[in-house]
């Protein structure tokens, strides 16, 4: 952007709002003196940009202490960020359950809500249920549906930039299902669509295991596993949004599947069967041979796995999430291969989050793009 002048004005106020707005969600108040001083803008500017932000309903004047006013009579005024002024929601639609988290415009948790899904059920099905989750949470929270600035959804699945899903074999009627403009009918406000791998690795580096890396791989694991992938603190989609998706890896020469691998038959496991799936790692703690052999073929399918997507993206640390989180003697052998193929082998723990990560993410993705709203004016500065 070229340098601004004074027929800037529109831009220049939101500028200043910004600037302002912006110091005191970094603080519980403030005064007009300690913004001037924080923000370097004149008082006649912080004195309009705060009474215009009290007009939007973003700050108020926070309430004196009284014994502070009694001792030293009557002190300045203090504002705060209301960040009761708006709402977010963090939707998980997953095989097995739909999950909703709802926060404040400073992304604190205020309630949550999930519900048991068949992994069967159809698409319209399983979107009701979301619905039902989402009705019930707001109710509870005596949330009104109008308060909320955004809504992000993770799901499994390969997502277009408007929310179609172009591919998604984990759930039924997903591929090529518009989510983005279904969900959409039940909100008016922006509803963001985020493949549930790359949600979950966003909030490993918000509020997870992760908050001190910027470049990160997080695998949220299962007999298809994906991966999320964080490169300087961004997430990397590539270019068809695709990235991270080694749960396909089998086909480039693999032609034995995940869900072989963890058989302790002639048949290979359903995909979506946790039952299943958890009966083989039952067996496998109980010393079955069948079972243990069983695990210790798709552990090494995972591994190999991860350490190829680590070579390729060169990783500071490696989380493991999904179900596999849970799979005795998985990190062990993580490291052992990253140890053999990396020059600085990255570290390598599990998710701290569980089975809220992708909500997590969902609901950290809403809060970047109400934040970008509130905040960001790309390439300028803010003028006195």
């Amino acid at each position: 952007m070229t340098g601004l002048t004074g027929g800037d004005p529109s831009l220049l106020r939101r500028i200043n709002s910004a600037v302002v707005l912006h110091a005191l969600r970094a603080t519980d108040s403030a005064t007009l003196t300690e913004i001037t001083r924080v923000t370097g803008l004149s008082r006649p500017t912080v004195e309009g940009v705060v009474e215009g932000l009290i007009e939007a309903g973003l700050v108020v004047e926070a309430a004196a202490d009284e014994g502070t006013a009694r001792r030293q009579g009557r002190p300045a005024r203090r504002f705060r960020f209301r960040a009761e002024a708006g709402h977010l929601l963090g939707l998980e639609i997953g095989p097995h359950r739909v999950a909703a988290l709802l926060s404040d415009l400073d992304g604190r948790v205020i309630g949550a809500q999930a519900k048991d899904v068949d992994e069967n059920a159809p698409a319209d099905e399983r979107l009701e249920r979301l619905r039902t989750a989402v009705a019930e949470l707001l109710r509870r929270a005596g949330v009104a549906r109008g308060s909320l600035r955004a809504v992000g959804a993770a799901t499994p699945g390969i997502v277009e930039a408007d929310g179609t899903v172009r591919l998604g074999t984990a759930l039924p009627g997903w591929t090529g299902l518009g989510l983005g403009e279904r969900l959409s009918r039940s909100f008016r406000c922006p509803v963001l669509v985020e493949n549930d791998a790359n949600a979950a690795a966003v909030a490993e580096h918000w509020k997870g295991t992760a908050t001190e890396c910027d470049d990160i791989v997080f695998v949220l694991a299962g007999l298809s596993p994906g991966a999320g992938a964080l490169i300087g603190g961004r997430l990397h989609r590539g270019y068809g949004g695709a990235a991270g998706e080694i749960g396909a890896l089998h086909l480039l020469g693999r032609d034995v599947t995940p869900e072989t691998l963890l058989s302790t038959t002639d048949q290979p496991l359903h995909p979506l069967d946790e039952q299943a799936v958890a009966k083989v790692f039952a067996e496998a703690r109980e010393g079955d041979e069948r079972a243990r052999a069983a695990v210790e073929r798709f552990i090494q399918r995972l591994v190999h796995d991860v350490a190829a997507l680590a070579l390729a993206l060169d990783p500071e640390m490696v989380v493991i999430g999904g179900w596999a989180a849970g799979l005795d003697g998985v990190l062990e052998p993580l490291r052992r291969e990253l140890a053999r193929y990396c020059l600085r082998p990255p570290r390598v723990a599990l998710s701290l989050l569980g089975e809220a990560a992708v909500a997590t993410g969902a609901l950290r993705l809403a809060l970047d793009h109400v934040e970008e709203q509130l905040f960001a004016v790309e390439g300028a500065t803010a003028r006195r």
